[in-house]
């Protein structure tokens, strides 16, 4: 038997020599194409501000009104179990954890906005707006007060605005540049996307910038905005946001989707536009399919519903934004808007309940499959890489400490990393990106 096994090897190895000749093209197409998990932290959320609103104290005094909020609001953390929905000694659990953060690092993701939140205004006046703004943030980036993600929305390269939006992309990186803010923090957002050729005429003025300024290849990378139906769905029947991604030379970090330019664009009537109607549910469905394995990020959209006016109004909102942050966290989408100060103490305690309520199961399978216990479960090496991923997502928001998870399963970041399939970049822009939690 041995003999026979030893005969057929050299024709089993020879048929698989032209099995890697022929599929060679195929192999290296798949590891261009998906190359998993870039290996980075992804914030939990990305906040806009009309440009003209930035100063670098600005996220600071977000986290003065979140946390003001909090207590003109909420008697005890009980209570604001209550209003969310979530059960009193979970809350009381993350009470102190989420305080902590409001006052240490309310926002993790920030993109100033030149576009419509900041609306239009004469060139010269937008111009001067642009330029003050870049060196205000390269003065928080020097001295350690800006978000660890930062970056600009400027005008679509549609039309009609495609030459302001180029100016002020231009302007801002010019002025950042030079005013030695340019790090791998900076992220741009290439807003109403509805060709793949705008994708590639992104690709385009990032490697022309790069080239007057003197920049590392890939130093800009850029984020696209899904809020409309092209971007989705082409005239030809393809999706068309899955041909944007690979468009992006590898520079495409993100697909955000735009819940109330999307929903407006597919005829939804103003009362019943939201994160959960059914067409933005189709849309976040292609978007979570086209960015598996590339390592681009998704982020969900934002509710419009702010907590502000009398208690009654504040704890509606609250409670629903807790509700539908939760929401996209159990569907895979970690990340999403947030619009006001008010919004951030239910970001963080929805983000902070997700994971720890998974955490000690998650716990448990990982200790049994590194360890050959019994969790109840049969996990395979995909499940593995999912928990692990689930568990350090806890940890880089700062929901779960890294000391936890040693002390439960015996593994520290750089094992979670490795079983979670976590890749760093293989090549990274200049500068240091500091971590989020």
């Amino acid at each position: 038997m041995a003999d026979d096994i030893e005969k057929g090897a050299a024709p089993v190895d020879t048929l698989a020599d032209e099995l890697d000749m022929r599929l060679a093209d195929s192999d290296e197409e798949l590891a261009d194409r998906f190359p998993g998990d870039r290996g980075v932290r992804q914030p939990v959320h990305t906040v806009y501000v009309p440009g003209d609103r930035y100063t670098g104290a600005l996220p600071a005094e977000w986290g003065r009104q979140a946390l003001a909020a909090l207590d003109d609001h909420v008697t005890t953390p009980e209570e604001f179990g209550e209003i969310t929905g979530i059960t009193p000694e979970t809350v009381c659990e993350v009470w102190p954890r989420v305080r902590d953060k409001l006052a240490r690092e309310p926002i993790e993701d920030l993109r100033i906005d030149f576009e419509d939140g900041y609306g239009t205004r004469p060139d010269a006046e937008e111009d001067a707006a642009v330029t003050a703004t870049a060196r205000a943030l390269a003065t928080a980036v020097r001295d350690g007060s800006a978000p660890p993600y930062h970056g600009i929305r400027f005008k679509s390269f549609e039309a009609a605005t495609r030459r302001r939006g180029l100016r002020t992309l231009r302007l801002f990186v010019e002025a950042l540049h030079a005013a030695g803010g340019l790090t791998d923090g900076f992220v741009l957002t290439l807003p109403k996307v509805t060709s793949v050729a705008q994708v590639e005429a992104m690709v385009l003025v990032c490697e022309r910038l790069e080239a007057e300024h003197g920049l590392p290849a890939r130093t800009l990378r850029f984020e696209i905005q899904v809020e409309t139906p092209q971007s989705i769905l082409g005239p030809d029947g393809t999706v068309l946001v899955a041909r944007m991604v690979h468009a992006s030379a590898g520079r495409c970090t993100g697909l955000h989707y735009g819940t109330y330019d999307y929903s407006a664009s597919c005829g939804i009537a103003a009362a019943y536009q939201s994160m959960e109607h059914p067409a933005a549910d189709h849309a976040k469905a292609v978007m979570q399919v086209t960015a598996a394995g590339t390592g681009v990020f998704l982020s969900d959209g934002s509710t419009n519903v702010l907590p502000v006016g009398d208690r009654a109004a504040v704890h509606a909102a609250w409670r629903l934004h807790a509700r539908l942050v939760r929401r996209s966290l159990e569907r895979g989408f970690y990340q999403g808007w947030d619009l006001h100060p008010a919004q951030l103490p239910t970001r963080y305690l929805a983000t902070y309940t997700f994971y720890r309520a998974g955490l000690g199961d998650a716990l448990a399978r990982l200790r049994a499959y590194v360890g050959g216990g019994d969790s109840g479960y049969l996990d395979e090496p995909a499940t593995a890489a999912a928990l692990a991923g689930f568990v350090l997502r806890g940890v880089d928001c700062g929901g779960v400490t890294a000391e936890e998870i040693a002390a439960a399963t015996g593994l520290d970041p750089g094992r979670l990393a490795v079983l979670a399939r976590r890749h760093p970049e293989k090549a990274s822009p200049p500068g240091n990106l500091r971590a989020c939690g």
